[in-house]
């Protein structure tokens, strides 16, 4: 599609920021779809949501969000009513005009975890990446977890407590540890790093958990692995998912973590990976095998640590990974041949394809008798 005709563009809202610890990495990630986007083929609605949970529209609505002096009350309101946008009357139902399909650029709580994805179901709105189910599960690392274990996928050794639980007995639970240091201490519904801390001893654990639990209702502390080289691939896809190449990430400090994916610049990636090419193959495997059993859709980041024993542990997956101009996710593709627009393009396009094959299914019945009216 390549007309300048408003009236043939796909109308794409593109939702970036949200409630979350990992709004400016969201704002960035926005951005950089927005650029990409061919103006060509679609016409953009910027939605904005604050720290607050409102949501803004118009086109300084990245712009408010980066500086912070954002609007009291929100401009953009999408009804939770289904939307048929095959006739006429149904196409204004919200306050943005018709909406053709909307891209979720919103990391962590609140917009990873299968909120927003829950309220586009009900739109009948398409939306680009995984459905409420996929999301929902990945983004609690503690869940995405337990069902990787069930389908036999290697993960490193790891435990977990409630908050509360941590208030009420702590010192059992220190005491108790069954790991050997170094351990990771992660609040499990967090991404981009955000309250993970590496820990080599037991003096420094306390003050790692009391930071997780800043983020989370939870903590999940896991196993360090010698020699570690961190091994990241790229799958796209619905019922046939394919991977990228594999690449790797050289971090700057200790790990990776969000000063070294965002702030100091000095992290390095090698893209591809420098692996023997059946290593390369098995990770690429692994990843497709994780992404159908979480039963993911669109896009995910699926995460590794190769151990130097040769041991692949799979680390976690993200369903909507970064998308700035540094990120991992588009780099990927784009060294397996695929553009940033063009990976756009094919997104949205999956997108589209999952809600037609949805609108396909019967969400009416009618009993043969009218028991509900006794």
């Amino acid at each position: 599609m390549t007309s300048n005709n408003t009236k043939d563009k796909i109308r794409i809202a593109v939702l970036f920021g949200g409630r979350s610890g990992e709004h400016e990495v969201s704002l960035v990630s926005g951005t950089s779809v927005i650029k990409n986007l061919d103006k060509d083929k679609y016409e953009v609605i910027p939605i904005g949501i604050t720290k607050q949970g409102r949501w803004i529209t118009g086109p300084d609505a990245m712009k408010l969000l980066k500086s912070g002096k954002t609007p009291k009350e929100s401009n953009a309101i999408i009804s939770p009513e289904p939307q048929d946008l095959s006739t006429e009357s149904n196409k204004i139902v919200n306050s943005l005009g018709h909406i053709d399909v909307v891209f979720p650029v919103l990391h962590g709580p609140y917009g990873e975890d299968g909120t927003v994805q829950g309220f586009l179901e009900l739109t009948g709105l398409p939306y680009v990446g995984c459905g409420v189910l996929s999301s929902a599960v990945s983004m609690d690392k503690v869940m995405q977890k337990k069902v990787l274990d069930s389908e036999n996928i290697k993960q490193t050794p790891y435990v977990w407590f409630w908050s509360k639980e941590w208030e009420q007995r702590k010192k059992e639970i220190l005491n108790n540890l069954s790991l050997s240091y170094p351990v990771f201490v992660k609040p499990p519904n967090m991404g981009s790093s955000v309250g993970v801390s590496k820990v080599n001893n037991k003096e420094d654990l306390v003050g790692a958990v009391e930071e997780a639990i800043q983020y989370d209702r939870k903590v999940i502390i896991e196993q360090g692995v010698k020699g570690v080289r961190e091994i990241e691939v790229a799958v796209l896809g619905n019922r046939e998912p394919k991977a990228s190449v594999a690449g790797e990430i050289i971090p700057s400090n200790d790990f990776y973590d969000y000063n070294a994916k965002y702030v100091d610049g000095k992290t390095d990636e090698k893209i591809p990976a420098d692996l023997p090419e059946e290593v390369s193959k098995e990770i690429q495997d692994i990843a497709i095998k994780t992404y159908k059993a979480l039963d993911a859709e669109g896009m995910a980041r699926v995460d590794f640590m190769l151990s130097d024993d040769g041991n692949i542990y799979l680390n976690e997956i993200n369903t909507i990974p970064g998308f700035t101009s540094i990120s991992m996710y588009p780099k990927l593709w784009e060294a397996s041949g695929i553009s940033y627009p063009e990976l756009l393009d094919e997104l949205i396009r999956l997108a589209i394809e999952r809600g037609d094959e949805k609108k396909q299914i019967k969400v009416e019945y009618t009993p043969k008798e009218e028991w509900y009216n006794e």
